[in-house]
């Protein structure tokens, strides 16, 4: 249990990749606060399934887009763990219209969730880090940060600021010891994708099935999803000391996606 005695923060993490880092950071002993919305029994559950692994698991359900509510979180986390080792922001949100007809209210709240959120948590969590001259912070961006899709101006526009967010810290913490990276999946079988195929069958006139094989997949080499474990596994070993001189780094794990 090579994270006996840290503690992490990870946003959106009531499902898909964000419970996958949760579960695996506790496995290796971190204590774990836990973000994100979902039905309070389910979450319960999952909190003392974490706990089972002999670290403390903590709940807080606060809105990202609420300045007031970041601040709590962060405040909550050092305070029962007594600092912020290992920040994971994973928290997200997805509409698929096109930029004309983008509802203004969507990109308000994508950019919010997706982006300004982890300015939050990093300023906020960053001291924390410095003070004990260790530290992870550990962005999800996706292949959208480094390519396009059509009518996804918000969530690659906030993808995009991720990544050149996550190498600005870098830059800035280079000396601190604390790393900041960024994971870039493809096509991930989580929730979020698949809350978004309704949306993208009305945009383009297809079918599920279609939208799953010549949208989603068309773009991956490999034609299979990114797995929740595969992207965990590898924010787990950023985590560890053989990867202290990986810092500012875009890690694309997009089955040959963005290699094109």
């Amino acid at each position: 249990m090579f994270l006996k005695g840290k503690s992490a923060l990870v946003t959106g993490s009531t499902s898909g990749i964000g419970l996958e880092y949760a579960t695996l950071l506790a496995a290796e002993g971190a204590n774990v606060m836990l973000n994100g919305f979902g039905d309070a029994d389910a979450i319960e559950k999952t909190r003392r399934g974490l706990e089972g692994h002999g670290g403390r698991a903590l709940y807080n359900g606060a809105d990202l887009t609420k300045v007031d509510a970041i601040e709590g979180l962060v405040a909550e986390t050092a305070d029962a763990f007594g600092g912020v080792d290992i920040l994971i922001n994973n928290a997200g949100m997805q509409h698929v219209a096109p930029v004309d007809e983008f509802p203004v209210e969507k990109w308000d709240l994508i950019i919010a969730l997706n982006l300004s959120a982890a300015f939050h948590t990093i300023r906020l969590a960053l001291p924390h880090m410095k003070a004990k001259g260790w530290g992870r912070i550990i962005n999800t961006a996706s292949a959208h940060s480094l390519v396009a899709s059509p009518n996804k101006s918000a969530y690659v526009a906030a993808k995009h600021g991720i990544a050149g967010l996550t190498k600005t810290v870098a830059l800035e913490a280079a000396t601190s010891g604390v790393t900041v990276n960024c994971i870039s999946p493809g096509y991930v079988w989580t929730p979020l994708v698949e809350n978004q195929i309704p949306d993208t069958m009305k945009a383009r006139g297809l079918t599920r099935d279609q939208v799953m094989n010549d949208v989603l997949l068309a773009a991956q080499p490999t034609k299979q999803f990114v797995t929740v474990e595969q992207v965990a596994a590898l924010a787990l070993f950023l985590c560890r000391d053989e990867a202290a001189a990986i810092t500012g780094a875009n890690l694309s794990m997009d089955g040959g996606w963005t290699a094109q």
